[in-house]
């Protein structure tokens, strides 16, 4: 039972940013051509464009039978490429990502894809739900160390104001809607939904706001201030994604599985049967509606010949997601094999992929980079900062660069200083070296290492 309480008002906290929070669509404009800066993207436009008819042939249906792959260098953005692709097919489109290492880890490679696949497809359904509906005004968490590794904090409640144009209501809510709230990156301006029932969490898009309109950065859908209560019955949009109708489904089963010999958390193909009969009666039903989300393979070179046929025969499914491909190699063996192939994959792979390049970014691009990842961060940068961390990025890599600036922060904040400076920049970057240091250091001492 989830625990929302109306409470005096309190002020904003600060919340954990994943690497590439800042990603909002693949910002395009309305005849598909790329914006110089937007939606959290810079530059990268051929590759943009291509994936923005990706995204028009998804939505008339004509993916059938066909992935995606992206090709570039290391740190040239092809994991947001595909985080900007779901975003472009709708906020609640479903993202799996896996890495190459992870499905040939496992020693059931079948079942970790198949698994993943039916995370990447979602059944968007409506109904009438008692919410709490606003745009957020305020938003604090209590954390606590976490019960096992007392390095890490956890949410231990959220303390969350929201606003409508006729009402304001703060409320605290237990430590299942603040994860939530901290996974979805909901922040002051956004506009939101919370489930009084279930604690179920829906970011509705962000609040019309002149300061970002200005700042040239696009970011998520922008939607008007509710109107009436925070309190009140509304339609509910919510996806449930295959896989959570097939653990669902397979709890209800888990006696007779047990007595089967197959664990508590084993799905099987007939209870995948069963859910993908029941999805097609609500589809044609008009109960509900596909959303065929993206299942993102990075590393791709590193699958074998099982796992390339399992896609292909994959791409063919009446139930499919978008299977977008990345890798950074060129010519690379296929595993398991002695045959050289283009980015260590089969031909007949190959043939069914549409293939999308990506560019090393230039030093402009770059220092715009640090920029939106600063604004998202909460870091203040001085420009002379700024200049030195696309000098950085340019010469070392954008991912060294961006890990930087919040040991730099500190540095600055050691100094009495709220903004980092160049200084701080250089200070930090002499204690934490890049890979090619590294590499050059082992060199160096080769005889002194085990």
């Amino acid at each position: 039972m989830v625990v929302i309480e109306e409470i005096p008002k309190t002020s904003k906290g600060e919340v954990r940013v994943g690497f590439h929070t800042h990603i909002r669509g693949l910002g395009l404009d309305e005849k598909g051509r790329a914006k110089k800066v937007a939606d959290g993207l810079v530059g990268q436009e051929e590759a943009r464009e291509a994936l923005g008819l990706v995204v028009e042939m998804v939505r008339e249906g004509r993916m059938a039978g066909r992935g995606v792959l992206i090709v570039g260098p290391p740190g040239t953005g092809k994991t947001a490429l595909a985080i900007a692709l779901a975003k472009e097919l709708g906020e609640d489109t479903p993202f799996v990502a896996l890495g190459g290492s992870e499905i040939m880890g496992s020693p059931r490679k079948s079942e970790v894809l198949m698994q993943a696949m039916r995370r990447a497809i979602g059944i968007r359904i409506k109904e009438k739900r008692k919410v709490y509906e606003g745009v957020v005004k305020n938003l604090k968490f209590k954390m606590v160390r976490h019960p096992y590794n007392p390095y890490v904090k956890v949410p231990r409640e959220a303390i969350i104001t929201l606003e409508t144009e006729d009402d304001e209501k703060e409320l605290r809510a237990d430590e299942e809607i603040a994860y939530q709230l901290l996974q979805l990156g909901i922040r002051r301006g956004d506009v939101i939904a919370i489930d009084a029932d279930t604690g179920r969490v829906y970011k509705i898009g962000r609040a019309k706001s002149k300061e970002e309109e200005s700042s040239g950065i696009k970011l998520i859908k922008e939607t008007e201030l509710p109107k009436g209560p925070v309190f009140k019955e509304t339609e509910v949009v919510h996806t449930l994604t295959l896989h959570d109708l097939d653990t669902y489904y397979a709890a209800q089963q888990a006696p007779l599985s047990l007595l089967a010999g197959f664990g508590p958390e084993s799905v099987s193909d007939e209870v995948r049967k069963q859910v993908d009969k029941l999805v097609s009666e609500w589809l044609k039903e008009g109960k509900g509606e596909l959303v065929p989300g993206v299942l993102f393979i990075d590393d791709a070179h590193m699958l074998d010949l099982e796992v390339f046929s399992f896609l292909s025969r994959a791409m063919e499914k009446e139930f499919a997601p978008i299977i977008v491909l990345a890798t950074n190699r060129g010519m690379a063996k296929i595993r398991g094999t002695d045959e050289v192939a283009p980015h260590g994959m089969p031909l007949d792979m190959l043939d069914r992929l549409l293939i999308v390049r990506t560019r090393p970014y230039t030093r402009d691009e770059i220092e715009e980079i640090v920029r939106i990842r600063a604004e998202e961060e909460g870091v203040k940068l001085s420009e002379d900062a700024v200049k030195k961390l696309g000098e950085i990025g340019e010469q070392r890599s954008l991912r060294y660069a961006i890990h930087l600036m919040q040991p730099a922060r500190i540095v600055a904040h050691r100094k009495g200083r709220e903004e980092v400076k160049a200084e701080d920049v250089e200070e930090v970057e002499k204690k934490f070296v890049d890979v090619k240091d590294s590499v050059r250091y082992v060199e160096e001492l080769k005889d002194k290492f085990l």
